[in-house]
């Protein structure tokens, strides 16, 4: 995989403008903020973000993938104000699962999710390579 960081733009801080991969494609359904027998812990934000980048990254392992076959990332968060106002454990948690892979990403504000208790929904496209 290679990163495409066109000249002259300023480092991303958490994620990468582009990249570029070969192989074999593996597409992560949105996961929330639930266990694995679908049942919340907690209704805070960053446990539920921990929760989902776990779902992630289990999903990835029976794909025989990682964090670091990761290429894009969406998140769907339904408070902007609160995920500005806890970048600083946003990060921390992101770093503590998926390590220092830092995929093209979006990150979207939405009205709600289909779950009712669901904060954050995070989807994946990971490449293996050939």
């Amino acid at each position: 995989m290679n990163r495409l960081q066109p000249p002259g733009w300023a480092t991303p801080k958490g994620y990468a403008n582009g990249i570029a991969a070969r192989g074999t494609l593996i597409f992560v359904g949105g996961q929330i903020g639930w266990d694995a027998a679908q049942q919340f812990q907690s209704d805070d934000f960053i446990a539920q973000t921990r929760q989902a980048l776990e779902n992630v990254h289990a999903v990835l392992a029976v794909g025989s993938a990682g964090p670091e076959h990761m290429v894009r990332m969406t998140w769907y968060i339904v408070d902007r104000a609160e995920y500005g106002a806890r970048l600083r454990e946003l990060g921390e948690v992101y770093r503590a699962v998926m390590g220092k892979h830092f995929p093209a990403m979006t990150c979207v504000e939405v009205s709600a999710l289909v779950e009712a208790r669901a904060k954050v929904e995070i989807e994946v496209t990971a490449v293996l390579p050939d």
